[in-house]
Parts: C-alpha cells; structure tokens; sequence
C-alpha cells in the first residue's frame, strides 16, 4: 500500500458566524475557493496532478449545496478535469475529507488529492439541512435524541465535572489562542479572505475574547436547562443513564464551542506525485479510524475511536507527542483527559474551537493543520487529532511528521 503524505495546509480566519460578523457577505463558495486558489498559488501547483477534490460540508444546501467542491475547484482556476465531491460526518467531515483523500492515495487510486472543508454559518444555519434524526420517532428514540448541549451536560454529570472545570478548562483556551496569534503560530498556514478588490475582508480569527475570566465566565447562565427540563431531554437522559438522578447544567456560551464561518484546504499526495510537483513532504497520514459510539452520551466518540486506533495501529498513549480535540464542549475534552489520563499541556496546545470556533464542515482539516504546525515549531513527531460527532460517532487520524 503507498503512503500518503501532507504537502501543505491553509485555512481561512474565523469569522464570527452572525449577520455582523465580518464574513456574512462571503459565501461558502467563496471561502472554499480562497483555501483551494491559496494551496495552488503558494505551492506553484501544476492542478494537472490533481485528481480530486474532497470537501466537507455539514449543510450544503441552498448556495453551499449542490456539490461545493467541484464548484469551488473550478472557480480556484484548478481546470474543469479536476472533479469534486462533498462529504457529510457532521462535526468530523473536515478530517474525513481528508482521510478519503489518503485513502484514495494509500489504495493507488489516485496520486494527489486535495481534502478539506467549508461551512458558513452566518449565511446557512446550522441545521439548516434538516434530517430524519430529531423529528423521526423511528430514529428519535433508539437513539435516545437530545441536542447535543444536552448531552454534553450529560457527560460532565456522569463523568463528575463541575462548572468551575469546565469554565477553567475555556480561560485556558482563550489564553492559548491569544497566545498563539501573539506568537505568530498561524501565521504560515491562515490565509487572508479578500473582496473582488483583493482587499483584505479578514485576517485573524474574530471570535476569540482573549479577556475572559473565571469572573465574566460566572456571569453567564447555562444554556440547556430549558431544552433539558421544559423541552423534556433530561428525562430522556436519564432513561439512557438510570444511574443519573438529575442533570448539572454547566455550559454556556463561554465554555462551548463558537459559531463561525470559515474553510480550510489540506495537499495530500503519493511520494512520486510529490516528487512531480517539486514538493516536500511535511508529514505523512499514519493511520485512521471511524467509530459508532453510545448516542446518548453522544460526544464520547473521541474516546472510543482513539482505542480503537490504538488497537488496529499497535500504538499506544505513549507514542503519541500532542493530541488535537475538537472543543465542541468543555466536558469532551476533559472527559478525553480523563479517560487517557492527558497531561494538559499535550492537548489544544494552541487554544480550540471555545475561543476560535468551530466551522462544523472545515473543523477538523483546521485542526490537523494547526497540530502539524506545533509539531514543526516544537520539533515533535506524532499528533492524533479527533473530534465528536453528533448521534455519537468518532473520528481519528495520527500524522507523523517527516
């Protein structure tokens, strides 16, 4: 089997995904464009050795629909051969994206292949595609549905994380993101979202409050009390988890992931198709894996897929330098801490989606990139990156930098 290895990744800042953040007037289409134009532009890449594009997108439809990543490869000037195809994993399907990418150069198929993801939220809301999952009692209630706020207060319930964590674990978020720009972290991988005038929209991700404090946290209500006691899900909770007498509602909008506009774009090839674009490899995909989890507790995923990779990878806790997990909620993170007994200072070593956001369908391309930079910066080899899914599932990729 060949190996499939990173070439290069970009991604756009975080918008803040309301009608007054910065990128509300720019479509998806726009967005995925910027990343896909930025890995040809600054790469010199002859789009001929392409062979496909893969992008995620968690609600295409409406003017993010209608297969946006042959759309936007045709208007990053990639030619009309390079074809495209959109994903769905919900939360995941910006690292999906690119592991279909690997996979497709792993199995000889193709040579080079170009994985991400888009999502505006300012302009499509999320949930804007619908489904069978929340309205359909044949899947509502197997599945035990509840938004996923909810289950994430679950999860801090039954695992024994109290508010006061929780908000902890988002200053040191803030604090980390803060940082990181401060430090130029992202300066070689965040690409600038420009007008038809080429001036610059947005820089810098908009959605980070690097002031915040446990003081201005405690201000602030949880979020999912009347969805969990009006809206009845605390009682499906408790039918999925007898053991649980009452929820703790600890979330809220601090201390959860933000609502954001973005996209990000990530060059994976074979070792010759390298080769032919006088390119050098940066690291390369060394395993992956997909995971069904409990969907009550919904958001452990990260936990169950990462055991699994262990076992089908022969690796270990040990083995791995930094792990990058997508900060849905705070309860994902610490119960992941929890159940690999993590010191803090291996994971979302540059801050997370509490304090930059969580662009659902280019997440987790953003985060793979960002992991991979801090293995440069820090001369360290491996990095697992995860992220929760909704109606639990999870999925998990380790690159080895090279």
């Amino acid at each position: 089997m060949a190996e499939a290895f990173i070439y290069d990744h970009v991604r756009t800042p975080r918008g803040r995904g309301k009608a007054d953040g910065s990128l509300h007037e720019v479509t998806a289409l726009r967005l995925a464009e910027t990343a896909l134009r930025a890995i040809r532009e600054r790469n010199g890449l002859d789009t001929r050795l392409v062979d496909d594009v893969v992008l995620g997108c968690v609600d295409p439809v409406g003017e993010a629909g209608g297969d946006i990543a042959r759309a936007a490869a045709i208007t990053a000037d990639y030619g009309n051969h390079v074809p495209g195809v959109q994903i769905n994993r919900f939360c995941a399907s910006g690292l999906d994206a690119v592991n279909f990418a690997a996979a497709q150069v792993m199995s000889g198929q193709h040579d080079m292949v170009v994985g991400g993801g888009v999502e505006s939220m300012s302009r499509i809301g999320i949930g804007a595609s619908g489904g069978a999952w929340p309205v359909d009692p044949a899947i509502a209630i197997p599945s035990y549905f509840m938004p996923q706020g909810v289950s994430a207060d679950l999860i801090a319930t039954k695992y024994g994380f109290s508010r006061t964590d929780a908000d902890a674990y988002a200053v040191e978020s803030q604090r980390r993101a803060a940082r990181s720009w401060e430090e130029g972290r992202f300066a070689n991988s965040v690409v600038p979202v420009r007008d038809v005038n080429g001036l610059t929209v947005l820089g810098h991700d908009e959605h980070m409050r690097p002031k915040t404090d446990m003081q201005s946290l405690a201000s602030l209500k949880p979020s999912f009390v009347q969805m969990g006691q009006m809206g009845g899900f605390e009682a499906v909770a408790i039918d999925a988890h007898p053991e649980i007498e009452a929820l703790n509602y600890i979330h809220h909008a601090g201390n959860s992931s933000g609502i954001v506009d973005g996209a990000a774009a990530v060059l994976i090839g074979s070792r010759e198709a390298g080769v032919a674009a006088g390119l050098k490899p940066r690291a390369r995909i060394r395993a992956f894996a997909n995971v069904g989890s409990e969907p009550a507790l919904m958001l452990t995923g990260p936990v169950d897929v990462t055991e699994k990779l262990f076992r089908r990878s022969g690796m270990t806790k040990g083995d791995i330098d930094l792990f990058e997990l997508n900060e849905a909620f705070a309860s994902v993170v610490l119960r992941y801490m929890q159940a690999f007994d993590l010191d803090p200072a291996e994971i979302n070593v540059c801050g997370g989606a509490i304090a930059m956001g969580h662009p659902l369908g280019a997440t987790g391309a953003m985060i793979l990139g960002t992991v991979l930079d801090e293995l440069e910066r820090t001369g360290k080899g491996t990095a697992l990156v995860t992220l929760c899914i909704g109606a639990g599932m999870g999925t998990a990729t380790v690159i080895e930098r090279v």
